[in-house]
């Protein structure tokens, strides 16, 4: 019991508590036994390397997996934003490019009369939508 106070701590790893099971199984393997030997007591600490490496490895493993599923999503989102950003440019006038380029610039956000402006235009190209998709 006092051994898993002392564990309860522990960092995180992707949002979970690292090895308190592993450090429970290494301290059993470290526990003393009456007449040990120096050889009998390193076999024992190399165990615990050994079952701690193993266990590091597959959690890093898992935490990996996880982070290459998000960096795929992530690279999705941006190829599907910068497409709809090719889109936008090529139906927006050059007034409104203009008018947006000024309010990066600037910093300041989009009015409403601003964007009302931008949802009567995208009706007259609609010949000039259906080009760039193919």
């Amino acid at each position: 019991m006092r051994a898993h106070r002392l564990f309860s701590n522990i960092p995180q790893l992707g949002g979970r508590r690292i090895f308190p099971k592993l450090l429970m199984n290494v301290l059993q393997l470290l526990r003393p036994s009456s007449g040990a030997s120096v050889v009998a007591i390193d076999n024992k600490i190399e165990q615990a390397m050994d079952l701690v490496k193993s266990h590091l490895m597959y959690a890093v493993r898992e935490e990996v997996e996880v982070l290459k599923e998000q960096i795929k999503e992530l690279i999705e989102k941006n190829s599907q934003l910068e497409q709809e950003n090719t889109l936008l440019k090529t139906l927006a006038s050059p007034e409104q490019l203009a008018q947006f380029q000024a309010q990066l610039q600037t910093g300041s956000p989009p009015s409403s009369s601003q964007s009302q402006g931008t949802t009567q235009q995208p009706a007259q190209p609609a010949s000039q939508g259906s080009g760039p998709s193919a």
